[in-house]
């Protein structure tokens, strides 16, 4: 192998081969440092005198199934000019490493389409070598998220494993790329990114957040000047929450066996979109007989159904008197769960109308919470917080694929 290719293929730039070794089924090539390269690795001065070398050998790209290897001797100098002593860089692989800068372009590649364990058993090293290529390069590009231009954001947590714990996640709505995760829910959670939004002085124009009374204070503390916009998903989470209890409340209270026979396992049919429905198991006609033999669960149901319609106003003022309407009739329907709905929307409905100043909503968010479950399944979970969380950061980056 000539040195002219040794540079082309494995970046090796400043070496001339000595010799090629193959030794328990690898490559070793043997290089030696040209004399007229040797500067001072701190200053860069010419007027160097030779102490001494170190020898290292490095892993490199693999050649087919074969490990690759450079051995050289790096050498220690002392400078004339400012009077340092140390080793000479090694510019095709970082200090403290035993691996090339090509061996570590070529691991992240695989790690796009490999898990860490595939990527280590094909080239041969250990799983920790590839985690920290893999951490080191995190941190390097994602460890600090840029908050200076963000605009409109959302914010929601999630359960990453039992005994309730959570994560907190900020996305910007414009990039789709998480800005902040912090550990644990509510007011505390969001701190440091508070502390951090500060400091890069970034114009906040809206946030998209659920109806959790926590939320809503850190907001109105921390961004006064920022409209808030209760996300529709939460909202209609929250009614068929209440649906599916007083559908449990009315089954109790049936005596008849063949009505507590059609209302039995209709859930699922009341939770979901009428044009949802899969006729080839009749669950229209299941959920019209399950409504028609329980007055109360079908103006529930129905209204739920109109309730959706609020996001399909022409303007704001429309809006403002389809809400008006709504918790009319649903006070007038003298069901006591509609009429406790009616109140949670009077209370909230400042934040359900900046919905048409700012149409954002939690929805990519909600997608990017699903992907951080998927990739927590694919590793079959992280010990390390820190690895998991740069992993997040990263995220809007990774592109997922069902492998058969």
């Amino acid at each position: 192998m000539s040195t002219s290719l040794l540079y082309h293929a494995f970046g090796v730039r400043g070496y001339v081969r000595e010799s090629t070794h193959y030794v328990e089924g690898g490559i070793v090539f043997r290089v030696r440092q040209r004399p007229d390269s040797l500067r001072c690795p701190a200053c860069g001065s010419r007027q160097v005198i030779r102490s001494g070398t170190v020898r290292r050998r490095l892993k490199t790209l693999p050649i087919g199934a074969r490990p690759v290897s450079v051995e050289l001797d790096v050498q220690r100098v002392a400078c004339r000019n400012c009077g340092v002593v140390r080793q000479v860089k090694v510019p095709f692989a970082h200090a403290r490493r035993s691996y090339t800068k090509r061996f570590e372009r070529y691991a992240l590649e695989l790690s796009k389409c490999m898990t860490i364990q595939d990527a280590a058993r094909h080239l041969g090293v250990s799983w920790d070598l590839i985690k920290d290529i893999q951490k080191r390069h995190l941190e390097h590009n994602f460890s600090r998220p840029r908050l200076g231009a963000l605009k409109r954001i959302a914010i929601d947590e999630i359960c990453v494993g039992k005994g309730h714990r959570y994560l907190t996640v900020v996305l910007d709505l414009g990039s789709g790329a998480v800005v902040f995760v912090g550990q644990g829910k509510g007011c505390e959670a969001l701190e440091p990114f508070w502390r951090r939004l500060k400091r890069s002085r970034a114009r906040i124009e809206a946030v998209a957040i659920d109806m959790s009374p926590a939320y809503i204070s850190a907001v109105l503390e921390n961004l006064p000047d920022a409209a808030i916009v209760f996300d529709r998903f939460h909202l209609m989470k929250l009614f068929n929450h209440k649906l599916s209890q007083l559908r449990r409340k009315l089954y109790g209270e049936l005596t008849d066996l063949m009505h507590k026979k059609l209302l039995k396992g209709t859930r699922w049919l009341l939770l979901k979109n009428p044009e949802n429905l899969d006729p080839q198991r009749n669950e229209r006609q299941r959920l019209e007989e399950a409504l028609r033999i329980n007055q109360p669960l079908a103006a529930a149901y129905y209204m739920k159904e109109d309730l959706r319609q609020f996001w399909e106003q022409p303007d704001k003022a429309a809006a403002q008197a389809f809400l008006d309407d709504w918790i009319a009739r649903a006070r007038a329907s003298k069901i006591r769960m509609l009429m406790k709905f009616a109140d949670t929307l009077v209370a909230h409905c400042w934040g359900l109308l900046t919905y048409y100043d700012f149409p954002i909503s939690t929805a990519a968010l909600e997608a990017t919470n699903n992907k951080i479950k998927t990739m927590q399944r694919q590793a079959y979970g992280f010990r390390d917080k820190q690895f998991f969380k740069l992993k997040i950061y990263a995220l809007h980056q990774t592109k997922y694929a069902l492998v058969g």
